[in-house]
């Protein structure tokens, strides 16, 4: 059986966590002091680096090479050739503890995890528990787990992850180091797909690729998933296969749409609705990247200097044709338009007719 491409590419040092650089360099400061913390919180979108962040701690803290060379230990990396990473790597060290808090969170597994923590690691110096979705824990379950957090033995080192910090208990999070991983920018994820598409010999267009980058909305996990489906393929992966695959419209095809309802074009926007239709695009998705991208439009339009916050998600082609389009429509009509789109996607998920809720909201916009 194949490895999957997110776990066959998934970062074996910290330099290679792409999107997360404050994060990174902050551990690597504190791993060239040895200055790690006992206890870190690690929240944001999924599939953004976090779980692998956590086994790099746990490499840090255990690696054989960092412990005996002090050269090599400046550089705030594992090795990742001794024993103990490749254990890690492998997924068959006894000193990583994972679990996952979705399916074990009641306090029976808590006081299990209390029981074994005073044992000591097995090969490495310190023994890393990584408690993935740790906001399914019970409040008795969080209740146990607390003292442990703020009085670990020596050995010991807890790594939360979570994508809902928001319903953590404070208790918790006051004892621990917290880390926010932000969703990756479409430019990082393509940077990424590239080096992997070279190194697989995967034949793709680049706009195809574009449209697996868009499609992981700031994972990579889930664009390397898409790739990885994709790749199955017997031939040239080309965008109506990704488009297909996806279920996303590309940007090309949303900015043509978008360009017809600015000018105003009923006949011809409706028509292109109705294409897309056909060819058996997601209406739901298409109306959600249309709310996003006539936000983009109307963001530049009342303020230019925001087009750096676009870079991450647009190339330098995409941006100068989203600038022309700032021209085209009063504020007062893209507002509109905004409007009736967010209410078209509320429509749309309920209608049998997918298609209706959209054309409603462009014909309320352009009819004369």
């Amino acid at each position: 059986m194949s490895l999957a491409l997110y776990r066959k590419y998934r970062p074996k040092k910290l330099s290679e966590v792409l999107g997360q650089e404050t994060n990174i360099q902050i551990i690597q400061n504190a791993a060239r002091t040895d200055r790690i913390g006992h206890a870190y919180l690690f929240y944001g979108p999924r599939g953004t680096g976090k779980t692998t962040t956590a086994r790099l701690i746990a490499k840090l803290l255990n690696c054989e090479k960092r412990a005996t060379d002090e050269k090599f230990k400046a550089l705030g990396e594992p090795c990742g050739e001794c024993f103990s990473c490749r254990g890690i790597d492998e997924g068959n060290s006894f000193d990583v503890v994972e679990i996952d808090a979705a399916s074990n969170r009641g306090i029976d597994e808590i006081r299990n995890l209390k029981e074994n923590i005073a044992t000591s690691p097995a090969g490495g110096r310190y023994k890393v528990y990584i408690i993935d979705e740790v906001h399914m824990l019970t409040g008795a379950a969080f209740n146990a787990l607390l003292k442990t957090l703020e009085e670990p033995p020596a050995h010991a080192v807890f790594v939360l992850a979570t994508t809902e910090y928001e319903k953590l208990p404070p208790t918790i999070t006051s004892r621990v180091q917290r880390f926010v991983f932000k969703k990756l920018p479409k430019t990082k994820i393509l940077e990424k797909l590239f080096l992997i598409v070279k190194a697989e010999k995967i034949e793709i267009e680049k706009n195809a690729l574009e449209v697996v980058a868009a499609a992981g909305e700031g994972s990579f996990r889930d664009a390397e998933s898409i790739l990885d489906q994709l790749s199955s393929s017997d031939k040239k992966i080309d965008l109506n296969l990704a488009e297909a695959l996806t279920g996303r419209v590309g940007l090309k095809k949303v900015s043509e749409l978008s360009e017809l309802i600015l000018k105003k074009d009923l006949p011809k926007s409706l028509e292109y609705l109705g294409n897309l239709n056909e060819e058996g695009h997601n209406l739901t998705q298409l109306t959600k990247d249309l709310i996003h991208y006539f936000r983009k439009i109307l963001s530049l339009k009342t303020n230019p200097n925001l087009e750096k916050f676009f870079e991450g998600d647009l190339t330098v082609e995409e941006i100068n044709h989203l600038k022309r389009l700032t021209a085209l429509g009063e504020i007062d009509l893209q507002v509109k338009i905004i409007k009736s789109l967010i209410r078209a996607y509320t429509e749309i998920r309920y209608s049998p007719f997918a298609i209706v809720p959209l054309e409603v909201a462009i014909i309320e916009n352009l009819k004369s």
